[in-house]
């Protein structure tokens, strides 16, 4: 830009160098003014040129240069050697709208001192929609929440630590609901591992449990590659894994990814579950080597070699990745990690490896698989991330990268909790199923009728 202004300058001083001299000659009829003079005229304009490259481009007046685009003010420096950029966890709030948060925290602790709790609750969240990050409206909205739901309170106080961690109330009150929560955990933990043995107690050869087993197998396929973007049905899904015929109007990456998860859980079912031995480097590779190997065999069981940027967050730079998966693979196998509960464990593998993000594509699959691996090996059945918990399962992703992963393991043991649910249900003698309970497993897209007998039985 210096260079173009400085051309700029010194052309515009040629031009007035020779208006100069034919003026004054065209006027008095004189001879022509000496060069010295011409010269003089000339560097002057090469001066001002020089000047007119140094002065910052936004102390230009309009007439003389363009203004400086403020979409620039966004990057940092002056070219691209600040990248990576990474965005910010606590984006500036315009005053504005923390007076109107404030506003809000204030009218929401005076309708709980009234006894608004309805009224309080609405206000509080607007506050916090408002300044996501104002640890008092945090820790207050943990005591507002406290009696009702200790879990939830417990996680703002943690959220306003995060923020000000300093805060001498949310340290209080999160020291307070911590064991508490703690004891929680642990007690949900217990209540699925009965889940879990009381489907271990059905025998293998049970025709409803080969059903269901096939019927999951087929759904967390389907739910997988939803969660991913991929269009097909769970009716599509299943007839390409069971007749291996296209469907008309997808495309063939579709289909490929399909096809690439079906032969990476294969080899997980076949190889890795009951292998004695430590997980290592190259499993995660040929685990991903065969989700990718139908959709992108260039880079299927390759570590990216490239920057890349998934929403708001940032994974490492590649010359990092190798340092990294070797630490993580230590830490898989540690005897300290090994002796967490099972879905914690798997949940932490999971959102380890998905923070790293080693590779190109296929991040999520991956750190899927090997979640439902290390389940698989304590005895619970794959666990399936129902594409319409799609907002969640990312929103538990982000909190855990701000600092608190234990809404994410909680998430996983939901969902742990659900499959298992729906095993026990399958698998149940029809006699013993109510209604009620069929209900509980309807996902919006499946017609129940009732029969006559219920009817009768609901009239009476």
């Amino acid at each position: 830009m210096s260079i173009w202004k400085t051309c700029t300058g010194v052309m515009l001083s040629i031009r007035i160098s020779a208006w100069y001299r034919t003026e004054k000659n065209d006027k008095n009829n004189e001879k022509m003014l000496p060069k010295f003079s011409f010269i003089l005229v000339f560097f002057s304009g090469v001066a001002f040129s020089v000047l007119l490259s140094i002065i910052p481009f936004e102390w230009i007046p309009l007439g003389l240069g363009r203004t400086r685009s403020p979409q620039l003010d966004l990057l940092p420096g002056s070219g691209l050697h600040n990248f990576p950029m990474t965005v910010k966890e606590r984006p500036l709030v315009r005053p504005d709208i923390k007076g109107e948060a404030l506003a809000a925290l204030h009218q929401a602790l005076d309708a709980k001192i009234h006894g608004k709790r309805e009224k309080a609750h609405k206000l509080f969240e607007h506050a916090l929609a408002l300044d996501p990050n104002h640890a008092d409206a945090l820790n207050e909205y943990g005591e507002f929440l406290e009696a009702e739901d200790i879990v939830k309170a417990e996680l703002m106080y943690t959220c306003a630590l995060l923020v000000q961690p300093n805060h001498n109330k949310a340290l209080i009150n999160r020291k307070r609901t911590q064991p508490l929560v703690e004891e929680i955990d642990q007690r949900y933990f217990v209540r699925i591992d009965m889940k879990r043995d009381e489907l271990y107690r059905i025998p293998g050869n049970n025709p409803a449990l080969q059903r269901a087993q096939l019927e999951m197998y087929y759904q967390h396929i389907y739910h997988t590659l939803a969660i991913e973007g991929n269009t097909l049905s769970l009716a599509q899904t299943r007839a390409i894994l069971e007749t291996g015929m296209a469907v008309p109007g997808k495309s063939v990456m579709e289909h490929n990814e399909v096809l690439g998860l079906d032969t990476a859980m294969k080899y997980i079912n076949n190889s890795l579950v009951h292998r004695i031995g430590s997980i290592t480097v190259k499993d995660i590779l040929d685990i991903h080597r065969r989700v990718l190997g139908n959709a992108e065999p260039l880079e299927a069981g390759q570590v990216r070699n490239t920057q890349v940027f998934v929403g708001s967050h940032v994974p490492p730079p590649p010359d990092q990745l190798e340092e990294l998966l070797g630490e993580f693979i230590t830490w898989l196998n540690s005897e300290d990690v090994q002796a967490l509960h099972p879905i914690e464990f798997s949940a932490l593998a999971h959102y380890k490896l998905v923070f790293i993000h080693p590779f190109f594509d296929g991040n999520g699959r991956t750190s899927r698989l090997l979640m439902n691996l290390i389940l698989m090996q304590a005895g619970y059945p794959p666990v399936t991330i129902k594409h319409q918990d799609r907002h969640a399962y990312y929103e538990y992703l982000e909190t855990a990268n701000k600092g608190d992963v234990r809404p994410f393991i909680r998430f996983i043991a939901r969902c742990t909790e659900r499959t298992l649910d729906e095993y026990l249900w399958v698998t149940k003698p029809k006699s013993v199923v109510s209604f009620s309970e069929v209900r509980r497993y309807d996902d919006g897209k499946t017609i129940f009728l009732k029969d006559n007998d219920d009817d009768d039985d609901e009239r009476k």
